[in-house]
């Protein structure tokens, strides 16, 4: 299979606070000889001062701990490296009290979860909180890393019940594809380097297959869907006329000529020209910028959605939301909030709380209506004017809302549209 060298993979890592993440993310980055000379001279002379064997990979992604002890709040890391084969961004999600919002935030964007399981202790708790959310955000590739095999002495069959463990619980949630590998981060068994210790796997090692695992685009390219960030007038004598609107496409593609709508108005027109900077061209895809101008002049601004006339998300004002709520202090009661949806801003409230997910159980918990930090639950939100929203498993872009406190202005909720 032929692999593109320049193709970007995102991955995210998850797991529980002592799985060693540090490690393997250490493990593969120093193996795969992607650590820059300094770094490695740095991180060599600490690990000789904590009187360390070898290098303590871990030290590798801890150049933010800094950061932390001034009292400075980092969710997500983003860490960058390259092999021949690929370029890689590693959303390192830190913390484990916040695991919930760190990994929503981390996973956001992922083609692929590494998820972590102590082979001592097999699948806990936020096992299945992290496979839930992975299931939830539509991340299309799970590669669950068994880890610390050399402390179970390479036992198949401890690996093999973890498995049976992992699906058990897992044939609820929708996984497409699931990858388990037997690894030691700490002794770089199976994470770029083939396992003397386990030749009973067959299977390939960790970068092996996130240099080879086939990443097909998330963007929907049916559903045409342009956000209106913003409206060019410019001011010059020849441009006097020009009307252009403004953003980044969200979904499928825009050709010269081709009949729109503008929502939620309703009005209608076909594009006049589409043009990319300076550039004027014949078609635009997502997730490209542009600036298109229509032949009739009717009335668009910030936040309405220019789709294609055939093909037309519903405008609404109530809707269904799996919201993972994000803030340290619990959801108020019929409160106002601002809801970020594309390019669109405006108010809404959380008029009911449908139910709560048990993330140990999967259960759908009806009688606790109350959204605290970390909790995951179905929601029906009300707005002030219409949204043009798909759900989110047909488009991630227009599928996704967040909620904003007015007083605060922090992000309290992530939420993905049903």
């Amino acid at each position: 299979m032929h692999i593109d060298n320049n193709q970007l993979l995102r991955f995210t890592t998850a797991g529980s606070v002592d799985d060693g993440k540090s490690t393997l993310i250490g493990r593969l980055l120093y193996d795969s000889k992607s650590i820059f000379e300094d770094q490695l001279e740095s991180v060599s002379v600490t690990s000789a001062k904590k009187g360390h064997r070898g290098v303590d990979l871990a030290l590798f992604t801890d150049g933010l701990r800094d950061e932390r002890e001034q009292g400075i709040t980092i969710d997500v890391a983003y860490r960058y490296f390259t092999t021949p084969k690929r370029k890689f961004i590693i959303a390192d999600t830190p913390g484990h009290i916040q695991y919930t919002r760190n990994m929503v935030t981390g996973a956001s964007t992922a083609n692929v979860a590494v998820i972590l399981i102590d082979a001592r202790h097999g699948v806990i708790e936020q096992t299945k909180r992290h496979s839930f959310i992975a299931s939830l955000l539509n991340i299309p590739h799970l590669i669950v890393c068994i880890n610390k095999m050399d402390l179970v002495d390479y036992s198949e069959d401890r690996f093999n019940e973890i498995i049976g463990q992992f699906e058990e619980f897992s044939s609820k949630l929708l996984m497409k594809d699931v990858r388990f590998i037997p690894i030691s981060a700490l002794e770089g068994d199976n994470v770029v380097n083939r396992s003397q210790s386990m030749d009973w796997y067959q299977g390939g090692t960790l970068l092996n297959i996130l240099e080879t695992l086939h990443i097909s685009s998330d963007i929907n390219k049916i559903d045409a869907r342009f956000p209106v960030q913003t409206v060019l007038r410019p001011q010059s004598e020849e441009h006097r006329d020009y009307r252009g609107y403004a953003g980044r496409v969200a979904s499928g593609i825009y050709r010269v000529g081709d009949e729109v709508a503008v929502l939620p108005s309703g009005f209608t027109s076909k594009i006049r020209s589409i043009n990319s900077g300076e550039t004027e061209i014949e078609e635009a895809y997502a997730p490209m910028s542009i600036a298109m101008t229509l032949e009739d002049d009717v009335d668009v601004g910030r936040g309405d959605m220019i789709v294609r006339l055939n093909n037309q998300p519903e405008p609404t004002q109530e809707f269904d939301v799996m919201l993972c709520w994000l803030n340290d202090d619990a959801a108020k009661p019929r409160a106002k909030y601002t809801i970020t949806h594309t390019s669109n801003e405006q108010r809404a409230i959380i008029k009911e709380v449908i139910y709560k997910i048990d993330i140990n159980t999967y259960d759908r918990i009806i009688e606790d209506k109350e959204l605290k930090m970390n909790d995951i639950s179905r929601v029906k939100i009300r707005c002030t004017r219409p949204l043009m929203v798909d759900s989110y498993r047909d488009n991630r872009n227009t599928g996704s809302i967040i909620l904003v406190d007015e007083n605060t202005n922090e992000t309290v909720a992530a939420g993905m549209i049903l």
